[in-house]
């Protein structure tokens, strides 16, 4: 399985539009076929931290994600938010076996 945590800092001013933006990804990206999840999280302390875990079966329904309209519709919404360049860093899924 491939994983990708992804680390978004965002202006707090645009908080509100990035959630958004964020919400009709994640409900797009849910429903290709490779996804396993992709979860959305803020941290508690730190509003304007968002973490995405996006879980794919394969490295190929990972970069087929990054070719979606709906990715793609989200990366450049969310660009002028961000407070710094966003990191992703990949992981392996080990448990649970996809």
């Amino acid at each position: 399985m491939n994983v990708t945590i992804v680390h978004v800092r965002v202006k707090p001013e645009h908080i509100v539009e990035f959630v958004e933006a964020t919400r009709l990804n994640h409900e797009a990206s849910v429903r290709e076929p490779g996804n396993r999840r992709f979860d959305v999280l803020q941290s508690a302390d730190e509003p304007t931290h968002f973490v995405l875990y996006e879980a794919y079966a394969s490295d190929a329904d990972a970069l087929a994600h990054k070719q979606t309209t709906h990715y793609l519709r989200w990366r450049e919404a969310v660009a002028g938010w961000m407070a710094e360049p966003r990191v992703g860093v990949p992981f392996v899924g080990l448990l649970p076996p996809v």
